[in-house]
């Protein structure tokens, strides 16, 4: 599996004189395997007897169903019935809007489609496997692995976001040599990118803490206003009672 990291990387494809490969990342074997056998360069060495075919009488039902089950006879309820509950609008005119029908509502007793249990098939015979004859359109390649004239390097990858690069793209006959290529040039990129990928976070960080901090101070100064605001509601509160107080007092004064 490739790498999902925002690192590059160095992928590296070995393909061996005995028809095996070899896949590395960074220069740790990741995968490998044989040619022939886990890519379709070559017709199949066996393929199904065109003269076999599945036996008419051949069960390969693991289950069936019980014939001794039978659907009880209050099993059948429709899965909706009219509201109990619902009751005609008194103002339902059924000459200008028609026969009044109470709504429809799931019905609790509703329990589904019948079903007969499963029990165990007695005469299951197991899955019927196609037999297998020699192919004779297939024929060996002691080569596979030899490209005598590469014209082109191409890739076929499927990826879920866009803005993977590929470049240093190495063709050789020699496996020591491109290791030691390849290790050279990563070396050369992954230390800055380690480094810049560190100034990034570290950017992003600050960032981040700075917007909180505004967001602290603004909730902080909102929360002051409103504080400021009730303050002088009360004292303005406290003055309208104290004139009111004072005009009774002088009203009385008069009588």
């Amino acid at each position: 599996r490739c790498k999902d990291d925002e690192f590059s990387h160095l992928y590296t494809l070995v393909l061996n004189s005995d028809n095996t490969y070899e896949v590395l990342i960074d220069n740790e074997r990741a995968d490998g395997g044989k040619l022939e056998e886990d890519w379709d360069f070559l017709a199949p060495k066996q393929i199904n007897d065109p003269e076999a075919s599945k036996p008419s009488d051949w069960d390969d039902r693991k289950k069936i169903d019980d014939p001794e089950d039978t659907k009880p006879e209050d099993f059948d309820k429709p899965q909706h019935i009219p509201d109990p509950d619902a009751e005609k609008p008194e103002d339902w005119d059924d000459d200008v809007d028609g026969e009044w029908e109470p709504p429809m509502i799931d019905n609790p007793d509703y329990k589904g489609e019948w079903k007969p249990r499963q029990i165990d098939n007695p005469a299951y015979k197991g899955e019927w496997v196609h037999p297998q004859i020699d192919n004779p359109d297939y024929s060996p390649d002691d080569n596979l692995y030899r490209y005598t004239d590469v014209g082109a390097v191409g890739f076929d990858l499927w990826q879920v976001k866009s803005g993977t690069i590929f470049d240093n793209i190495l063709v050789t006959d020699d496996a020591d040599f491109a290791k030691t290529f390849g290790q050279e040039h990563l070396d050369a990129t992954k230390d800055a990118e380690k480094k810049m990928k560190e100034e990034q976070d570290e950017a992003e960080r600050k960032e981040r803490e700075a917007e909180d901090a505004k967001k602290k101070a603004e909730e902080s100064a909102k929360e002051e206003e409103e504080e400021e605001a009730e303050e002088e509601e009360g004292d303005a509160d406290a003055e309208e009672e104290a004139e009111e107080e004072e005009d009774s007092t002088a009203a009385k004064d008069e009588l």
